[in-house]
């Protein structure tokens, strides 16, 4: 951990636990009803989650849109619905993944939802490095992006591209 932490005030209750539980509920309403607004108004918005903060007084929605949207009005009639502060955040689609989860082309969750704090820089160069086709679709991942793994293992593959012969040389 980095930086100053705040000091704990005391542990949770079982009144702090049911009230997360309850609150976890009523975000799940919260994004019917933000689902709801943005088909009234005609949004090109997909909504991807909700969340309300510890007291239930500021509740953060993530949404997706391939423009960008003016959703000031929208953000006060849904501040004005659900009594309390709202926020909207627009994501992209690797932030999309992230939130929506699911599994990858390897079978394993996604590593954006379950253990890879930071994407990495990752480009085309990689696939060709790897011996992989250059078809997008091949090596793109459930966001449409390129695959994050590409640049798991790109250094290993250039070590050994550097010692070994290449594809199709004669040897002795």
């Amino acid at each position: 951990l980095q930086g100053e932490l705040k000091p704990i005030l005391r542990k949770l209750s079982a009144g702090d636990i049911e009230r997360m539980e309850r609150l976890k509920k009523d975000s799940a309403q919260a994004i019917r009803v933000f689902n709801a607004k943005i088909r009234e108004r005609n949004l090109p918005m997909k909504p991807i989650s909700a969340a309300y903060n510890f007291d239930g007084s500021h509740l953060l929605f993530n949404f997706s849109s391939a423009e960008r949207v003016d959703f000031r009005d929208l953000a006060k009639e849904l501040s004005a619905n659900l009594r309390c502060r709202v926020e909207l955040r627009q994501v992209g689609a690797r932030d999309e993944a992230r939130l929506l989860g699911g599994g990858g082309r390897c079978g394993r969750t996604l590593c954006c939802s379950s253990w890879l704090p930071v994407y990495p820089e990752i480009s085309m160069h990689m696939a060709k490095t790897q011996d992989l086709p250059l078809n997008p679709s091949k090596v793109s991942g459930v966001c449409g992006r390129l695959l994050c793994c590409l640049s798991y293992e790109n250094d290993q593959y250039k070590q050994m591209k550097a010692s070994m012969p290449r594809l199709g040389q004669m040897l002795d």
